[in-house]
């Protein structure tokens, strides 16, 4: 969605507010496809005596998998998104401040400065709940569901033959 920033002036208190849904779907994070359902883009944009402020809020319902176990989970994720909406840069800065935003010309691409900040905020890694106990190094078999009866002990490879030695001497006796 596009907003013409010279339209703030004319606007009612200087102010244009958005809502709107768009469709990511296709969009990967992770070598997954997390945004099943339309994500809702809400907020506005303000001039307050020639400072253009942006503030939205990006909701989302996503769709991913538990890193643990490999369950599906699914949870509403929200970005808060505030900058500062500049034409140039002032004092001589090279380097942009993480608050502000370049805008190069009279209109603003929501959607280029919403979806990003958004994707940014992904969480790394979801658990289906904090006490997920994952699977089974050995069988695969998911430790929510139960024991597998594996043998999980690991043994240090440099003492492997004493293990040996060992299993042995039981056989033995």
């Amino acid at each position: 969605m596009q907003i013409c920033l010279t339209d703030l002036a004319s606007a009612p208190s200087g102010r244009i507010q958005f809502d709107y849904t768009i469709d990511l779907s296709k969009e990967e994070v992770a070598f997954s496809f997390p945004f099943q359902k339309p994500v809702r883009m809400v907020g506005e944009v303000a001039d307050a005596a020639g400072v253009i402020t942006l503030c939205a809020q990006v909701q989302a319902r996503v769709f991913t998998r538990c890193a643990r176990c490999d369950r599906p989970v699914e949870y509403d994720k929200v970005t808060q998104v505030e900058f500062l909406l500049v034409k140039e840069l002032s004092n001589g800065e090279e380097e942009l401040p993480d608050e502000m935003y370049l805008v190069e010309s009279d209109t603003v691409e929501l959607d280029d400065i919403l979806i990003p900040e958004l994707l940014l905020d992904m969480e790394m890694t979801v658990l289906c709940r904090e006490d997920c106990k994952g699977l089974c190094p050995k069988c695969g078999k998911n430790l929510n569901d139960g024991g597998c009866g594996c043998d999980r002990r690991e043994i240090d490879p440099r003492l492997a033959v004493l293990q040996q030695l060992l299993d042995k001497t039981k056989a033995h006796e």
